[in-house]
């Protein structure tokens, strides 16, 4: 009889342990995904309730906060943010309709505190049962404003982007996008409209899209970076290769020219070697080496720097786009590159291939980290409303894509460029010890170029890596557009 009174007590244990275990699981941990169930009316008004958690930049600068609205006894909140629209599309917007874009999106379980601690979970289910405000968890990002917002001014409402990064953690300091807009509007009447009309002086990108992971442009001559690690890295070349360059490459019959110059005319350079095909962005140099090793090979390094796959990132999936050829709209992964692909003007960043901005900056942060990719972020921290640590970021690596040495070779390179290269007019301090490249992409657009700068510095132990483009700029060299944003955010970021 002991015996089952003992199984009996055993059993009832068991099921008191499921059933608390099954409340606090549908009430607290899948409350988030509960809650955001559109059309539910219950939860909308749940949702109003709780006071979303504070999102701060690295500084402690307020990102975005919540404001209370009390009606009849009953508290409600909306979101607020910084009117100057610098951090629009990186943070998002969250309506009273349960609408969420950005950070506010793919943070959400953070911010009503659906994903927090154990601790945390039962207090907040005891606030909800005794009809006090739940408040959710503080998060604090990477990003730094003063660099943000330079960005931001920077660009001055052209299409375009900038991303600065650190390419030993992969801590994320600006992913600025232009044309921005200010995400209060969203809670005015009309608001969404208002926002979806506002373009840049491109004309075609809506503020609401995100070019630093959204954005596809041809990379133009920064591509060389990843062409340069495929010969590099393979064995095919060594820095002191040696090519004649008459101004062109002939492929499959015909001219493949060089750049022109600011002043408009061709350029021919010679005898050079590799490192001066890169130092001075000699088209022929780089289309050569694409017919010796071809675009398999080319692909092939692409694909180890991450291209044809999203990059990981905190903010929604859906906002980050692949790197990689694309043939009408749609990424085209070759089954047969060496019949399907043009090598020569793959290798310096034209034929179909199209890059978003935080891909470039993360091949340049590669190269400045011996040959380790690393993980970016901007999740720097999730703090509980009683100010414990929810979570801390973990900085980590992806890939490794080149070997050290090729990193170290492809780095001396790219100060060459800044030295006396394509770059060399810009005007960088010394004391920056930038290596970068240049790149002015064709659009068969007349004389409209997108311009493109990828860069770190300092060379000798890099703390920042960046890359901007600026779309459809008239003669929009890279030196000459986007090369000098790219200068006064390093010496923002790096204080010289």
């Amino acid at each position: 009889m002991n015996t089952q009174l003992r199984h009996l007590a055993v059993v009832s244990a068991v099921l008191i342990a499921v059933l608390i275990g099954a409340t606090t699981y549908w009430q607290s941990w899948a409350g988030g995904e509960l809650a955001n169930r559109q059309g539910n009316a219950v939860q909308l008004v749940t949702q109003l309730q709780i006071d979303r958690g504070t999102i701060f930049a690295a500084n402690g600068t307020r990102l975005a906060w919540s404001v209370p609205h009390k009606k009849g006894g009953l508290t409600t909140y909306s979101r607020r943010y910084p009117t100057n629209g610098a951090f629009s599309q990186v943070v998002g917007y969250a309506t009273t309709g349960q609408t969420q874009t950005g950070l506010e999106q793919s943070l959400n379980d953070f911010l009503t505190g659906s994903n927090t601690t154990l601790t945390n979970a039962f207090s907040q289910e005891l606030d909800r049962l005794g009809g006090r405000t739940v408040h959710g968890d503080n998060v604090t990002l990477t990003l730094r404003p003063a660099a943000q917002m330079l960005a931001e001014r920077l660009l001055a409402g052209r299409c375009g982007a900038v991303v600065a990064l650190n390419p030993k953690t992969g801590a994320v300091y600006a992913l600025a996008s232009s044309p921005t807009y200010d995400p209060n509007l969203i809670l005015q009447r009309n608001g969404y409209a208002k926002i979806a009309k506002i373009r840049g002086t491109c004309g075609d990108a809506s503020a609401l899209y995100d070019n630093a992971t959204q954005g596809l442009y041809p990379p133009g001559s920064t591509f060389k970076m990843v062409t340069a690690s495929a010969a590099l890295d393979s064995g095919a070349y060594t820095p002191t290769s040696t090519f004649y360059d008459p101004g062109y490459c002939v492929e499959y019959g015909r001219h493949v020219s060089n750049a022109s110059s600011p002043d408009g005319r061709a350029e021919a350079y010679g005898n050079v070697t590799l490192a001066q095909g890169l130092e001075h962005s000699i088209n022929s140099v780089f289309c050569n080496v694409g017919k010796q090793i071809g675009a398999a090979k080319i692909l092939k390094y692409a694909k180890r720097y991450g291209f044809y796959s999203s990059p990981p990132l905190d903010t929604p999936s859906d906002t980050i786009y692949p790197s990689g050829l694309y043939n009408k709209g749609k990424l085209f992964d070759p089954k047969d590159p060496a019949t399907q692909v043009d090598p020569g003007t793959l290798a310096f960043g034209q034929e179909r291939m199209l890059a978003t901005p935080l891909q470039m900056a993360l091949v340049a942060a590669t190269i400045a980290n011996h040959g380790n990719e690393p993980r970016p972020y901007l999740l720097q921290q999730v703090t509980a409303p009683d100010g414990s640590i929810v979570s801390t970021a973990s900085p980590s690596t992806i890939a490794h894509p080149i070997s050290a040495k090729t990193a170290a070779e492809i780095n001396q390179m790219m100060q060459l460029v800044v030295q006396g290269g394509t770059a060399a007019g810009v005007g960088f301090p010394s004391s920056l010890d930038v290596a970068g490249k240049t790149g002015t992409a064709e659009l068969n657009l007349g004389n409209l170029y997108d311009s493109w700068f990828a860069c770190f510095a300092p060379a000798t132990n890099p703390q920042v890596a960046i890359a901007v483009v600026v779309e459809k700029q008239p003669n929009g060299f890279g030196a000459a557009v986007a090369a000098p944003i790219a200068k006064a955010i390093l010496e923002n970021l790096l204080h010289r």
